[in-house]
């Protein structure tokens, strides 16, 4: 990573790093002795265990968990050892604000991380702004960078929705068809999509034959494909929640052999097994991914590393389990997310509660984020006056049971204008 307190940091990382191997020898209660203070930075972990995002709490708790360790392992930050805290939100939005003021109020935690539904961010983030809590985010909603909530509010470790559809839409327009129709669910995640991808397939030549909107807990979706017209060339689907199964294997029954081209958002099928009966119809059908589910040919030594220690094998599933699936397209984000905190409070010095202002403009000044075993989805390039991350798209083909990577993007394929610049917000 790079930020103006460039020299500072990289000094301090040659210190762990010379460190690293005598540290990870010492017992653990040594490895801190060195630290202004042995106590822990309380990292309150808001994490969906029920709910309709409870898929994805339970890998981004697993994911939490693995990254915590290794953190752990060599050092800590600032040579205190890392605690995580985990509340359940319940993915509800009143909750999630209740969450959030435990977090600061009960917990004394350093700051709050982890939402993933965007309406539960919507519905936190004020509480955040409040207490003045440093508020972390791994959602991929556009809430943030479009200026809707606070400076305490960043999602420095996962891309948003508008960077993503940007980058997705030339290549379904150029290659899969230019009337399209989309299913998206009713809430603010679904509308990014909407709003987001109807642009970029207008911009690029294509046309919006329908929008679909569905209740996020819908567990029926016959009803809706009727609505679908005739001369669509494009099925543009992205569904979240425990009914996806049953999303995917209706849409095939109702189609059969004769269905349009089909782009989905892996969010249709995270967590599912491309096994299951009734998804054989998937084949030849495309996926966006934010990290590619499947270890691919060309798989980089990062990702290998970042499979093993989340405990995930080749084929997207725990490698324990494999019928337990992971949400392997949007937990990276996780992962990457505490190690640009820890980034920052290290360039930041950060000591305490005191230090919560320093922490945010710490990383407020990150820019370049190497691709390496701290950030495996890929190189990314930080926006600190929209407090948004931006990095690679990848867009997978069903085929062989798998999922193959067909086209990756750039940064820059990601990249709009700034619409808010929260560098000139006061705290």
């Amino acid at each position: 990573m790079t930020n103006k307190t460039d020299t500072t940091r990289r000094g301090a990382l040659k210190t762990l790093a010379a460190g690293g191997a005598a540290a990870a020898s010492m017992p653990l209660w040594a490895r801190y002795t060195h630290a202004q203070s042995a106590e822990p930075i309380k990292i309150g972990f808001q994490v969906h265990k029920t709910g309709i995002g409870a898929a994805y709490g339970r890998w981004y708790d697993r994911t939490t968990t693995a990254a915590a360790a290794l953190i752990n392992e060599a050092g800590g930050i600032n040579g205190r050892p890392v605690e995580i805290i985990a509340e359940d939100d319940g993915t509800d939005p009143a909750r999630g604000a209740e969450v959030v003021a435990k977090f600061a109020n009960q917990h004394g935690c350093d700051l709050a991380f982890g939402t993933l539904f965007s309406h539960v961010v919507v519905g936190s983030a004020p509480t955040a702004g409040e207490l003045k809590l440093p508020y972390f985010v791994v959602s991929e909603g556009h809430h943030v960078a479009s200026g809707a909530l606070n400076r305490w509010t960043l999602q420095p470790g996962i891309t948003d929705v508008k960077s993503q559809v940007m980058s997705m839409a030339p290549y379904v327009v150029g290659n899969l068809g230019k009337k399209v129709t989309m299913l998206f669910p009713d809430y603010a995640f679904g509308h990014d999509h909407r709003d987001f991808f109807s642009a970029a397939v207008e911009a690029n030549g294509g046309e919006i034959a329908a929008l679909i909107p569905i209740p996020p807990t819908e567990t029926s979706f016959t009803k809706y494909f009727p609505k679908i017209p005739r001369d669509t060339e494009v099925l543009y689907h992205v569904m979240v929640g425990p009914a996806v199964l049953t999303f995917v294997k209706e849409l095939g029954e109702f189609f059969g052999p004769s269905a349009p081209a089909i782009f989905g958002f892996i969010d249709s099928l995270e967590a599912v097994d491309l096994a299951s009966p009734g998804l054989e119809f998937l084949d030849g059908t495309y996926f966006w991914e934010g990290n590619p589910r499947y270890a691919q040919a060309d798989q980089t030594e990062y990702d290998k590393f970042y499979r093993e220690k989340v405990g995930v094998d080749a084929n997207g599933a725990s490698v324990s389990d494999p019928t337990d699936v992971s949400t392997y397209a949007h937990m990276f984000g996780c992962w990457e997310t505490l190690y640009v905190i820890k980034a920052g409070m290290e360039a930041a010095g950060y000591s305490g509660p005191e230090d919560r202002q320093a922490l945010v403009e710490a990383v407020e000044a990150i820019t370049d984020m190497p691709q390496s075993n701290e950030h495996p989805q890929g190189a990314k390039l930080f926006n600190g006056k929209t407090h948004q991350v931006f990095g690679p798209q990848y867009i997978s083909q069903v085929g062989g049971g798998k999922l193959n990577v067909v086209h990756t993007t750039s940064i820059e394929d990601t990249l709009y204008p700034d619409e808010v610049d929260y560098t000139t917000m006061s705290f």
